[in-house]
């Protein structure tokens, strides 16, 4: 007997692998090149079909025992490799008799429908079980056609192994070989209906990517020559000198065009938030028990959560820690009064070749500052736009110098001198802040019984390390859990998060998660601090002294926990895309849009702004 064949699969081709490359070359380069998997309605009922038939795993006997033996066999879940064409397939169903060998593939949708009306398999379908049939042939098996069942039609549909499909699959297989070696990430496929059935549609941004590709080709761009590194000899590059602006380009394309919103618009999962002090975490099975001296307090299931949020001092076991990693769900952590940490995570995203290009072009001066000016610019026209919302009268004069200084950033020559114009913005922006707090004034003071000077919701100028009122309390907490939030979004979609264009790298600090947060700090962070106020979710009482800085209690950052999840969960219209997704998406849509930047499938940064 020929027992079931171990083959380390990074040293070959899986068969499934190159059907996914024939249906979409893209999808291949995701999950063989870069280690991407998600899973849908599809890929998840697939997978409960299959995993009936791989708990029976049968040896297949050898093409000397069929012959002499002469009986019909049945062997299921099969794994062979060849060494000759560097393959590997693992095989639903093998049926044998003494002639010849018919590998069997179960699929769950159905079959394609010719134009002559003849029922056929389809052409990944083909090459898929034209690569076991190879397979088995080089073990000396007898094989002449294959087997596709349909589950949704119940079809066999026979495949037989001709030289043309022979000749097609050897020609696949050296094209996806070619492309696992380094070869450039495939183009999105345009307006496909493969599309919207993709289970990494959400990690491609097919309709997304093409039209910010449209929008590259309709600019008018001014070409320079820039170094871009030097290893050994000096490379150059041409590098469009108005890419990284912010929108509002007439080479934009307006909302109105809009694409097919293929991404979901929320989540089902939600951040836990733990922030009573002395609470420990534990595991059993997939649910992660949470206790208070040694007494369960609360249960909650791993597939209801995207993250575990630690507040201060709160103890996880390591199998908790283990199953977490596992589950791709990562672990933040806060000191008491909400300043972040870090993150634990699983090992993520095994693809080096964004985080190579990430590094690369860290040392371009003339990148970094384009994509800063850029994210400064959307910065300015956020706060500017938030003041023009909320603001009980804002000042005319204040609202055109944060024009002039959105203009003027995206002239910036240097980035100190951003940095200067981006302090300006600030001062002028919270100079105005206390404009769009509403609390009525008999809910404005809380007298202590200390005799320490009373809290108030009047806010005069932002001030930090430590907070010394309420509302800077309040805005400090909103921007460590904005940065936790982009820092595990740039962790998941491969880049290293410490390392920024606008933020210079500093030890401890998620540069590139506070680069891309900068349009993202009035939009969430701010409004989420003036929610909680404005609606009295979190009210003066919340709030205790502790020397001169003030921060929040625990109920009180259980309200706030609250207002930024609402805030994080309301659907916002993207003003490219004129689709609408709620912000926990946007931040990956934005983090991916980088990614497209830094690998060079776009030359322009689509910063988001709003009116």
């Amino acid at each position: 007997m020929i027992a079931k064949q171990q083959t380390v699969e990074g040293d070959y081709l899986p068969a499934r692998m190159l059907n996914e490359f024939t249906y979409c070359p893209r999808l291949f380069y995701y999950e063989h090149v870069e280690g991407l998997f998600a899973h849908n309605q599809e890929t998840v009922e697939g997978e409960l079909r299959h995993s009936g038939l791989d708990e029976r795993q049968d040896g297949l006997p050898s093409p000397q025992e069929l012959a002499e033996d002469g009986r019909q066999v049945r062997s299921r879940s099969v794994t062979l490799s060849s060494d000759t064409y560097g393959v590997i397939a693992k095989m639903d169903l093998v049926e044998a008799d003494a002639r010849r060998v018919t590998p069997v593939d179960y699929k769950r949708g159905r079959p394609h429908e010719a134009a002559d009306g003849s029922i056929q398999a389809w052409d990944a379908d083909r090459i898929q079980l034209a690569v076991q049939g190879l397979v088995l042939r080089e073990h000396g098996y007898t094989c002449d056609e294959a087997v596709v069942y349909y589950a949704a039609t119940k079809q066999r549909v026979r495949i037989p192994l001709d030289a043309p499909l022979v000749a097609a699959t050897l020609a696949t297989i050296r094209q996806a070989r070619q492309l696992a070696a380094g070869g450039p990430i495939p183009p999105p496929l345009a307006d496909s209906p493969k599309c919207p059935r993709c289970s990494l549609v959400g990690i491609c941004l097919p309709d997304e990517t093409n039209l910010c590709r449209q929008a590259d080709r309709g600019r008018a761009p001014v070409l320079v020559q820039k170094t871009l590194f030097d290893v050994g000899a000096s490379r150059t590059a041409v590098v469009d000198s108005s890419a990284l602006s912010p929108r509002g380009s007439s080479s934009w394309p307006s909302a109105s065009d809009g694409v097919r919103r293929l991404v979901p618009a929320r989540d089902d999962l939600r951040p836990l938030y733990l922030n009573t002090q002395g609470l420990s975490v534990g595991k059993s099975g997939e649910v992660l028990k949470i206790k208070e001296r040694d007494k369960v307090v609360q249960e909650v299931r791993l597939n209801e959560i995207c993250q575990l949020n630690l507040m201060g001092n709160i103890q996880v076991t390591t199998q908790a820690i283990q199953v977490l990693c596992s589950a791709e769900i990562p672990i933040a952590y806060f000191s008491m009064g909400g300043w972040f940490y870090g993150v634990t995570q699983g090992l993520g995203v095994k693809n080096i070749f964004l985080r190579r290009e990430q590094f690369r072009l860290a040392d371009v001066p003339a990148f970094c500052l384009r994509l800063a000016r850029a994210l400064v610019a959307g910065k300015i026209a956020n706060q500017r736009t938030l003041l023009q919302r909320n603001h009980v009268e804002p000042p005319a004069p204040v609202l055109a110098q944060m024009k002039c200084l959105q203009q003027e950033t995206e002239r910036a020559a240097a980035l100190d001198g951003l940095l200067g114009l981006e302090g300006n913005a600030a001062r002028l922006y919270f100079e105005n802040f206390g404009g769009m707090l509403k609390v009525g004034k008999e809910a404005d003071v809380a007298a202590e019984a200390d005799g320490s000077p009373p809290f108030t919701f009047d806010f005069a100028n932002r001030n930090r390390r430590p907070p010394r009122d309420p509302v800077n309390s309040l805005l400090s907490l909103a921007y460590s859990l904005l940065a936790k939030d982009l820092a595990i979004v740039t962790q998941t979609v491969g880049f290293d998060p410490y390392l920024g264009y606008f933020h210079q790298p500093r030890f401890g600090r998620a540069s590139l998660a506070l680069d891309l947060m900068e349009p993202f700090r009035p939009l969430i962070a701010d409004s989420a601090v003036l929610s909680a106020i404005n609606t009295r979710m979190v009210t003066l009482a919340d709030f205790v002294r502790t020397g001169n800085a003030v921060a929040l209690t625990a109920d009180g950052r259980k309200k706030f926990f609250r207002a930024y999840e609402q805030r994080m969960d309301t659907l916002v219209t993207h003003p490219l895309f004129g689709y609408r997704v709620n912000y926990r998406r946007l931040l990956e849509i934005q983090t991916r849009l980088l990614a497209r930047v830094l690998t060079g499938e776009m030359t322009t940064y689509p910063v988001f702004t709003t009116r």
